[in-house]
């Protein structure tokens, strides 16, 4: 379980986490949502230990970041926006240089295949990094987040910049992996959040908004339902069918068919079809089609970071932290390697 308690970062004047506090169940998956410059990179940081906080406290099965930093980074296992690949190294090189970076305890050779097979890279096992697509590219750098089998995945932006079958793939990776792993993500693919994610966190600049299950936060701002139909009747007979559900606001558009269209807005949950469906059957008229809609997580996500201006941002930008990670690892090599031609794998 990962315990987050009024957690508060400044960098300067600037305030990039103002006393956020949630908890993270054993075994759950969630999504960590918010503008740019929100503060969930800073967030993520902080719990990974890469960061310390101005105050706040963050615990990790127990364990305290600060008080034993080593034992919660063993129970970590951390994909920045960028991973920190070596693009000169083979997949094997990689994971074995990782294995020994991280001080892995358990049996190498059994370890590393198990997580390929698990992430599906045995394939490209031998194969330089940098001439791998990016699909598998970050199939690598999930790889190396499970060496040491950590109790806790973060992955921040997992599917950035993949094709919809590569995000398809990772998503089924993901929720995979919350069968033996709590994992942490963040994610700009409201959809992907809300079809994996058993919670879902919103923050706002720098504040912690909605903290609540993908179900239960469209119902907390689902407000109205919309339900659109078309039925085989006149304008005025619709209207006159309809008056009785009290709509809160009634669009009623006749057609040259002997059709109508009506769109309308009621407090009430999706129930209200019932009543309209029995309404029409007593007037006699049929309703051909009839949908409705209520408040989408895209929706409940526009409003709930709607005051965050577009220039607030955090001094680090998303990713910025990770560059440093980036280097922090380069320091061990002195060739990091360039950048190898893509090829069109997926």
């Amino acid at each position: 379980m990962v315990e987050v308690k009024n957690l508060t970062k400044r960098y300067g004047q600037n305030l990039a986490l103002d006393r956020v506090s949630f908890t993270v169940d054993e075994g759950s998956i969630v999504g960590f949502l918010g503008p740019n410059g929100a503060g969930k990179t800073t967030t993520m940081n902080i719990i990974t230990g890469y960061l310390s906080a101005t105050s706040g406290e963050v615990t990790v099965f127990g364990k305290n970041t600060l008080e034993e930093p080593n034992e919660v980074k063993k129970m970590i296992g951390y994909l920045p926006e960028q991973p920190p690949l070596y693009l000169d190294m083979t997949v094997k090189e990689y994971l074995n240089f990782m294995y020994e970076l991280k001080k892995v305890k358990l049996p190498r050779e059994k370890h590393i295949k198990e997580i390929c097979e698990l992430v599906q890279i045995s394939n490209v096992y031998n194969r330089l990094i940098g001439n791998l697509s990016k699909g598998y590219k970050q199939r690598v750098g999930i790889a190396q987040a499970l060496l040491g089998d950590p109790k806790v995945i973060i992955l921040d932006e997992p599917t950035v910049g993949l094709d919809p079958r590569q995000i398809i793939e990772i998503r089924d990776l993901i929720q995979s992996l919350a069968e033996s792993h709590t994992v942490i993500l963040s994610s700009h693919i409201l959809s992907e959040v809300q079809a994996v994610c058993h919670t879902i966190l919103i923050i706002s600049g720098g504040k912690l908004v909605a903290c609540d299950t993908p179900e239960n936060l469209e119902k907390l701002f689902a407000g109205t339902t919309t339900v659109e139909l078309t039925a085989e009747c006149t304008e005025a007979e619709a209207r006159s069918i309809l008056a009785p559900i009290g709509a809160e606001r009634l669009t009623v558009t006749g057609q040259d068919d002997g059709r109508c269209q009506a769109v309308l807005e009621t407090g009430g949950d999706d129930s209200v079809c019932r009543d309209i469906f029995f309404a029409f059957s007593r007037a006699g008229r049929p309703i051909l089609r009839m949908t409705t809609a209520r408040a989408s997580l895209e929706d409940i996500f526009i409003e709930l970071t709607a005051g965050q201006a577009d220039a607030q941002a955090e001094p680090l930008a998303d990713g910025a932290e990770d560059e440093e990670f980036q280097l922090d690892y380069d320091a061990l090599l002195e060739d990091p390697g360039a950048p190898g031609k893509e090829d069109d794998e997926t």
